[in-house]
This record gives C-alpha cells, sequence and structure tokens, in this order.
C-alpha cells in the first residue's frame, strides 16, 4: 500500500498502568464516575498540521446539562490549553483556512449562531446574528463562505420563518393538520419545517438556501450532522446528503447525494439517483479530482454494509473500491498524499481504524484495538480519538503504518486512576449452527476469585449492533463492574463488525438464533469463569435489547433471578402502526403487516405473556417515538396482571436514550438497586 504499509497498531490497556496514583485509595467505579469524566469529540487539525482543536464536554449537575469549550493541544501533545471557557456552550470548531482563527457554534448570544476567536489570544466576536439557530457549520476551502444548516420552512427564508413561528405562537389553535408521514420523527413532532443548508458569504452576509423548494433534511435527522455536506475545491459549490422522496420518507432509505451551485442559480443535482439504496459522508481527494462517499446496495435496510465508492469528477465514472472488503465503514476521509482513504468499521468487537489503497482497494488494519470516534493526518503521522472499556476518549498519534503509538491527551487519566475498573476480557464460543460467536466480559472491580460474584448480562440494542470494547455512557458495563457484578455480554447473530452475512442473519429470527446465542453465550462464559454465580444472574437490555428481555420472560422464564427491559417491544404488531420509521419494521419482518402477518407473530412476545414469572424493572420515556412508550406500559400493566413482582421508572422528559445528568443517576441508582433486591437478597417470587 505504498507509504500506508501493513503494520497493525495494538493499543495496550496497561497504559494505565503508568497513570499516576492519587493519594485517596481507589474507588468501584459508578454513575457519578462516568459523568466526571471529560468527554472528547470533534478532533480538527490546523492547515499546518501542529495543532488539534477538539470539544471536550463536562458535566454540570447544578444545571442538570452538559457543557462543552473548545480546547487546543499540539499534534505531539504539548501545549494543551482552553480556547473557550463561556458559560455557554461552545461546539463545532472550523479552522480559517489561514489557520489563524477558528468558527466555531455558540449559544452564547442566546440563541446558536456562528462565532470566531483568534488561536493566539483574544475574545470572541460574532459572525452571523441570523433570526434561527444554526445548527450546523462548514468553512469553504477559500473562506471566503460558511456553509450553514437552518431549520426553515421550504421556500420561505429564515426571517420569513421566524415571522410564521412567531404568528402560530400568537395564535389561539393548537391542532396540527398532516397529510402525510412523518408525522413526529425521534423525539420531536414535526410542524413543516426542513433542516437546509445555506451558503453564507463573510464580505457581504448574504446568504443563499442551496436547498430552496426541496422538501428534505440536510444534514439528515435525527442524528445527521457536518458529514453531510461538504464544499466543493474551489468552493463554488456544496455537495450534500438529504431524502427528497416525497410521501414514501417513512419508509425509504434512499438518502442521495446533491450538488447545487453556491450562488443558488440553478436547482440541486442528484449525483447518486441511481442507486436507491443509501449514499452518504461524501469527501473530496486533497488534489479535487475525485469524490468518496459510502453506499448501500439494498433499498431500505439500513444496516446494509457501506461499500466506499470513489467517483471521477472529470467523467463521471465511478468504482466500488471495497466491494470484497466485508466490513461496513461509519466514517471516511482522504489520506493526504491521496493514495489512501481511511475509515473506522466494526471490527471483531473493536471499532478500528483502516487504510484502503485508493487503486486497488487493499485493506491494511492500522489500529485493531479499541473504538475510534474520529481521525486526521498532520505530516506523516494520523491523529485519531479512541476509548475502550478502560478509558473515556483520549486522542492518540501513530505513524502512518500504524506504529510508535504515542499518547496527545491525558485529560481523564487522573479520574480513572481514582476508580477501581473491571479487567475486560474477549473470548469466543460455538453459537447457533456451530458458528463463531464474540464474547466480552468484564470482571467485577473488586474481584476475588476465591468468591462467587453475582452477574450481569447485558443484551445490545439496534439489533444491528454490538457490545465492544468502548466506553459506553448510557450501558457502560464498569458501572456494573463497580457494583460487583461481572459484565457478560455476546454478540449474537445480527451484531456488526463480524461480516455481513453475520448481520443479514437476524433479519426475519429475531427471536431465534439470538436467543440460542445467548443461552450458549451464557452458558460458555459461566463454564470458563467459575467464579461466576450461575445461580444469581439478571439480564439487562435496550431497544432490541429490551424487546428480548420480553422474549426472554416467556421462552427462557426460569434462567434468571430478575429481568431489566428498557424501551422494549412488548407487541411487535402494535409497534408497527406506534413507529415512526415505517422501513425498519417492513424489512425485518419481510413487509407490512397486512401483507405478513404470520412475520409480525412469529417472535412477538405479547403471545407468551402467560408464561412469564420473573421480577421485572421496565423503563421507558414518554419522548420515544422509535419505541413507544405504550410498550412499556402495557409490559408493566401485564407484570402487574400477572401479579410477579415489577416496577416502572418512567420519564417524561426523555426520548429513546436518558441524557439528561440526574436522570441518568436515578436510572443507574434504579438499576443497581433493582438487580441488588434479587441477586444479593429476595429471591423471585413464583419462579
Amino acid at each position: 500500500m505504498r507509504r500506508y504499509g501493513k503494520g497493525i497498531m495494538v493499543l495496550v490497556l496497561g497504559w494505565l498502568l503508568a497513570w499516576p496514583a492519587l493519594a485517596q485509595d481507589p474507588h468501584p467505579f459508578n454513575v457519578h464516575d462516568l459523568l466526571a469524566m471529560e468527554r472528547i469529540s470533534d478532533l480538527q487539525v490546523s492547515p499546518d498540521g501542529k495543532t488539534v482543536a477538539y470539544v471536550q464536554r463536562s458535566t454540570d449537575l447544578e444545571a442538570n446539562r452538559g457543557r462543552t469549550d473548545l480546547w487546543l493541544v499540539g499534534a505531539d501533545g504539548t501545549g494543551s490549553r482552553r480556547l473557550t471557557s463561556h458559560p455557554a456552550s461552545d461546539t463545532t470548531p472550523r479552522w480559517a483556512p489561514d489557520g489563524e482563527s477558528i468558527f466555531f457554534l455558540s449559544s452564547r448570544s442566546g440563541s446558536t449562531q456562528v462565532w470566531q476567536i483568534p488561536v493566539k489570544g483574544g475574545e470572541a466576536s460574532p459572525v452571523t446574528e441570523l433570526s434561527l439557530d444554526v445548527q450546523s457549520l462548514d468553512v469553504s476551502p477559500d473562506g471566503r463562505r460558511l456553509a450553514l444548516a437552518l431549520e426553515v420552512f421550504p421556500g420561505k427564508s429564515p426571517e420569513e420563518t421566524k415571522k410564521a413561528l412567531d404568528d402560530k405562537e400568537k395564535g389561539k389553535t393548537t391542532g396540527r393538520v398532516y397529510e402525510s408521514l412523518f408525522i413526529r420523527h425521534w423525539d420531536t413532532w414535526k410542524d413543516g419545517r426542513r433542516l437546509h443548508v445555506f451558503a453564507y458569504t463573510l464580505s457581504d452576509k448574504t446568504m443563499v438556501d442551496v436547498m430552496k423548494d426541496m422538501d428534505a433534511d440536510c444534514p439528515t435527522k435525527p442524528f445527521g450532522g457536518p458529514e453531510d455536506h461538504v464544499f466543493s475545491p474551489d468552493g463554488e459549490s456544496l455537495v450534500f446528503v438529504a431524502r427528497d422522496v416525497g410521501r414514501a420518507e417513512a419508509w425509504s432509505t434512499d438518502f442521495d447525494l446533491w450538488q447545487a451551485p453556491v450562488d443558488g442559480k440553478t436547482t440541486p443535482t442528484c449525483l447518486t439517483g441511481k442507486n436507491e439504496a443509501w449514499d452518504t459522508h461524501p469527501v473530496f481527494s486533497p488534489d479535487g479530482s475525485q469524490l468518496a462517499y459510502l453506499a448501500m446496495k439494498r433499498p431500505g435496510f439500513e444496516s446494509d454494509r457501506f461499500r466506499i465508492v470513489v467517483r471521477s469528477l472529470k467523467d463521471g465514472k465511478e468504482k466500488v473500491l471495497t466491494e470484497s472488503w466485508d466490513r461496513s465503514p461509519g466514517s471516511i476521509g482522504w489520506a493526504r498524499d491521496g493514495r489512501a482513504l481511511l475509515a473506522t468499521a466494526d471490527n471483531l468487537g473493536q471499532g478500528s481504524l483502516f487504510a484502503i489503497d485508493a487503486d486497488t482497494g487493499s485493506v491494511t488494519t492500522l489500529v485493531q484495538q479499541g473504538t475510534v470516534r474520529g481521525f486526521a493526518q498532520t505530516g506523516d503521522r494520523l491523529l485519531f480519538a479512541m476509548d475502550h472499556l478502560r478509558s473515556p476518549v483520549e486522542i492518540h498519534s501513530c505513524d502512518l503504518l500504524g506504529s510508535d503509538v504515542r499518547r496527545v491527551t491525558h485529560v481523564n487519566d487522573e479520574r480513572v486512576a481514582a476508580t477501581l475498573l473491571g479487567e475486560p476480557e474477549q473470548f469466543t464460543f460455538k453459537g447457533w449452527n456451530g458458528e463463531t460467536v464474540h464474547c466480552y466480559v468484564v470482571k467485577p472491580a473488586n474481584f476475588d476469585p476465591s468468591r462467587k460474584h453475582p452477574v450481569a448480562f447485558l443484551i445490545h440494542g439496534g439489533p444491528q449492533g454490538s457490545f465492544g470494547n468502548d466506553f459506553h455512557y448510557r450501558w457502560n458495563p464498569q458501572t456494573y463492574a463497580g457494583a460487583g457484578y461481572a459484565a457478560v455480554m455476546v454478540d449474537f447473530h445480527g451484531s456488526t463488525g463480524y461480516g455481513q452475512t453475520f448481520t443479514d442473519s437476524i433479519s426475519g429470527d429475531w427471536g431465534g438464533k439470538p436467543l440460542e446465542d445467548l443461552q450458549k453465550g451464557l452458558a460458555a462464559a459461566l463454564a470458563r469463569y467459575p467464579w461466576m454465580d450461575g445461580e444469581r444472574v439478571c439480564a439487562l437490555g435496550a431497544s432490541f435489547g429490551g424487546y428480548m428481555i420480553n422474549w426472554i420472560a416467556g421462552n427462557w422464564p426460569d434462567r434468571f433471578r430478575c429481568l431489566v427491559n428498557h424501551d422494549g417491544n412488548i407487541d411487535e404488531r402494535m409497534a408497527y402502526y406506534d413507529t415512526e420509521e415505517l422501513w425498519f419494521p417492513e424489512w425485518e419482518r419481510g413487509g407490512t403487516p397486512w401483507d405478513v402477518p404470520d412475520s409480525y407473530k412469529k417472535h412477538n412476545p405479547i403471545d407468551h405473556v402467560g408464561k412469564w414469572k420473573t421480577p421485572m424493572l421496565v423503563i421507558h420515556g414518554a419522548l420515544d417515538y422509535r419505541v413507544v412508550d405504550t410498550q412499556g406500559i402495557s409490559t408493566f400493566t401485564a407484570l402487574q396482571r400477572r401479579g410477579i413482582p415489577s416496577k416502572l421508572l418512567y420519564f417524561p422528559d426523555e426520548n429513546h436514550w436518558v441524557l439528561k445528568p440526574h436522570n441518568s443517576i436515578q436510572w443507574h441508582e434504579t438499576v443497581i438497586d433493582w438487580i441488588d433486591r434479587w441477586t444479593k437478597g429476595e429471591t423471585p417470587g413464583g419462579s
């Protein structure tokens, strides 16, 4: 691979042993330690490659929210300093092309606007004073323009949109009328507005809606960001991701790449119209001759494998660079010499970093262990943000072969050193059909091999997801290890990072292969680790994991002391009519409930409630429009009516995730108290 050779970098978790010990003795890790960790994200390298800007998030318990600041550090790890310290949140740092200043988004004026701050010192100054919040930011290569995302009514300017919203607020009617889906998405009711990308000219403060009249969003909702739009190398156009499919939006995954001139004189051109599946993440090559992006093949399947496609800007010809690589990249970027693309992808329980030769498509693993969250090249080294089961995200660097690994930041060293963390270990076993399945175990923080330790059996969501080598802020196994439990996490059939065939295998078989893998995985862990107490096991899961808890309650009812179900379906048939993104159940079940009713009945937990007997904690958020709260309430109703010990924790202000710090504390304390009760105290009634 020319300079991007075959060196494989394996990060050594033993780095932790070299961290400074604090004066006080370390204590077992808990939710308060989790919230105390500083969270690093969005690393951006200066034009000269010498400095890294990044976002650092801390938790403000008094305000009950996270707040973010911008930090700088030398690419060699020296000169770390805080760039902004305003009480408001500062995010999305983007370097000016001359490297003298940084543009960023901040809410310090009362709304989220673009600000600019000199790197060498001085106060930040406002760049925009728009009537609407700015929700995304990019800087053109020539520094003349910004790409901004604002939520507007299609065909209306930001000012017209603001007036329409104000008029609505003054009105006395509250009813909303819909003629098509979505009526709500993720955690928000729709009101007709769309996120549109604007080209903002800095010299005269004029702006052009390059998506004018498009009934589509960019960044894409609900999770899209600045990676959904990019300036062309000459700065005269924008390439962006949008799904413009009319009334089919709720059941279509036809996201396309579009290109529009920054002056708005012509309408956007669709670059990927021939592909009815998902196209995303456009990145231009350093010399401006090629555009790379990620593309799926199968329409309607959100977990299809992303391939890297490279498009020649000279003649429009395309080549699929990674057809033979059985991994699905989550992010991509060009190496500075244009000879390779860098990509992250789930990989056997890791989130690895790879280099892909831009001519041959040959793949080299650069960072194998841990989970890489972001990357950039600086000179002859790569910078990457990485976390793992024993550390939050820190910035590291390595050479272009993946060797000579160095730490760049040490933001959380002392916080981690103050806690007792469980040791992680990954092993494999023979699951469904004798196929290899991977499993992680995290030992209790107070591990004593001479004692029997209870088990927290964690089941991931997705279902096309993974419980891998990362430091999670909602489902972190260290919070269970700190409470004295062994955490066991099986990446059952359907998980990502083990090849597309493995991922595909769960569709249409939610209660089959995954349940068998979970049963065999728990048995394998108990046989492998005799210090685990197989008589004191609790199973916990969220989303698909919550569905699986309900499925286990009726189809593996005698195994567990207790169960914890967060945002899980009880009735797959009704869940179709409740949810928003219909392409998901239609793919997983092979059609709609009226076309394939037996598929929705095949593994439906509601049909097995009569066999339920295990105590269950049910958790749900009122703003969860993906798995609607009636599913959790129905689960609790069934448990109560059957006389099974049960508890409901309901959050009126949370969505599919629990995000507010004090709610997170309540969530963790309620869960730990529940599993303590049944594994360290009472025995299950009625079992």
